[in-house]
């Protein structure tokens, strides 16, 4: 079996996958210091409880944008699972290639669901992460990576209003009944979640006029990616185990 690891700002999501079947997703909070030894041990835990066999993992591949929590991570899985996990680059074998000013500093996770969109989707196509920031980038009709987009993520837009604004409450992320709101949370909300549809909108649209490839297909992923999806004609499909689909596929070929 495979275990993939998604290291994210916000999360670290791991999957399991036997063969092409995934047996399940798991999330643990990335921002909590962890020693080597208590991420081995959590990870064979959430395996256990799930009726999944640490035993059986043969494989690990990980992608990560947190650099600060890899010593520690690759160390737990050495330890615990006796396997030297595949870490995705900029340089390894994805099937796409990058033909922006500055390859490197494309995070590995863009990189990723890229990938797994243009496998499973085709080209051109606009990849859309609802993430801690939401980021859109556009792979060609020919596999490469050409352009990409970053904006902060509802959930950081929503915590600059309740953090630096004394008298907002902090709220949860939701679309409201409707944009003409009577009361604070729910104009809070409707600013958020409406401003989130607009500049997805306009950004998709404008890639598609300044590129000229207004058939781009448009993918989206990221955990708060279906609360925007819905609620768009913009974007064509919502995968939200694109990122672990991509990790799996990085694998394979390499």
């Amino acid at each position: 079996m495979l275990m993939v690891v998604d290291v994210g700002n916000t999360n670290i999501t791991l999957g399991v996958f036997d063969g092409d079947d995934l047996l399940g997703t798991f999330r643990i909070t990335t921002k909590i210091p962890r020693t080597s030894d208590e991420y081995g041990i959590t990870f064979k835990e959430i395996l256990r409880n799930q009726n999944i066999k640490p035993e059986g993992i043969d494989d690990v591949a990980i992608a990560s944008v947190v650099p600060k929590v890899m010593y520690s991570l690759v160390n737990g899985i050495k330890k615990y699972f006796k396997i030297d996990p595949f870490i995705v680059q900029n340089s390894s074998n994805t099937g796409i290639k990058i033909v922006t000013d500055n390859p490197e500093q494309i995070g590995t996770d863009r990189v990723v669901d890229v990938a797994a969109s243009y496998e499973l989707y085709g080209g051109p196509c606009i990849v859309i992460d609802f993430g801690t920031a939401t980021t859109y980038d556009l792979v060609l009709a020919d596999g490469s990576f050409a352009a990409g987009v970053t904006a902060p993520g509802i959930r950081i837009s929503g915590e600059a209003l309740w953090k630096d604004a004394a008298r907002l409450p902090e709220i949860e992320i939701k679309k409201p009944d409707s944009i003409l709101a009577k009361e604070t949370i729910s104009s809070m909300q409707a600013g958020l979640v409406y401003g989130q549809i607009g500049q997805t909108e306009y950004i998709i649209n404008q890639i598609k006029k300044e590129r000229g490839c207004l058939d781009a297909k448009v993918v989206a992923t990221g955990g708060l990616g279906t609360i925007i999806a819905k609620e768009t004609d913009a974007i064509d499909i919502y995968d939200p185990l694109l990122t672990l689909k991509g990790l799996k596929s990085i694998r394979e070929k390499n």
